[in-house]
């Protein structure tokens, strides 16, 4: 029957044998995450993200919005007027549209108008910061995106504030129209600072 490591040294002393034990090896001990893994992985979560914000731009802007207007008699929801709106354009969408209308663009605002900000500004930062090696010129054109994040949000907050009241107060109509026209140039600005990122970006120089 073989001993234990301690019943040898009992009987034998300190000068008894005691059996060595190695671990198992590590397995791929040299593994390292290459550059070119990593930037591979980088592409394949762009191209979901870039995926993803597409399907709700088009998901609310396209549809949501569009099929609202079932409920407003054609009148386009605020969020779809580029060039913003006035007091007697809200007053017309408030007669148009009851409690339910408005409670499910509330719902669009909190749900799907949420996301799609949060994830295209999320998708614009990784995009920038992938492509723009200065940080000057990349703080700059993250700007752009953190913006329009803020911007929507807020332009949402505003919307139904603004449609919520029985009366359309200018002030707060006034502040929904700039949000809205803001959020929508900011968008514009941003695709356009995407591209140049992608167009600015820092190829490796040939070996000579």
């Amino acid at each position: 029957m073989a001993k234990t490591p301690a019943q040898r040294i009992k009987k034998h002393g300190s000068k008894a044998a005691v059996p060595q034990h190695s671990l198992p090896p590590v397995i791929n001990p040299t593994t390292s995450r290459s550059p070119q893994k990593a930037q591979n992985n980088t592409s394949l979560i762009l191209i979901a993200s870039v995926t993803v914000s597409l399907f709700l731009f088009w998901y609310v802007h396209l549809l949501t919005l569009q099929q609202l207007t079932q409920l407003s008699g054609g009148l386009a929801m605020p969020d779809s007027l580029v060039g913003g709106f006035d007091t007697g354009y809200v007053g017309q969408l408030n007669a148009a549209m009851d409690n339910d209308a408005r409670g499910q663009l509330n719902y669009v605002h909190k749900t799907a108008g949420t996301l799609f900000p949060l994830i295209f500004g999320f998708t614009w930062l990784l995009l920038i910061g992938t492509n723009v090696a200065k940080k000057p010129l990349r703080w700059t054109l993250w700007a752009l995106p953190l913006l329009f994040v803020v911007v929507r949000l807020w332009g949402n907050v505003a919307i139904d504030a603004a449609l919520g009241s029985e009366t359309a107060d200018a002030g707060q109509v006034a502040l929904a129209s700039g949000l809205t026209v803001a959020g929508w140039v900011l968008f514009v600005v941003s695709l356009l600072a995407g591209a140049a990122a992608v167009f600015l970006r820092k190829k490796p120089a040939k070996a000579g």
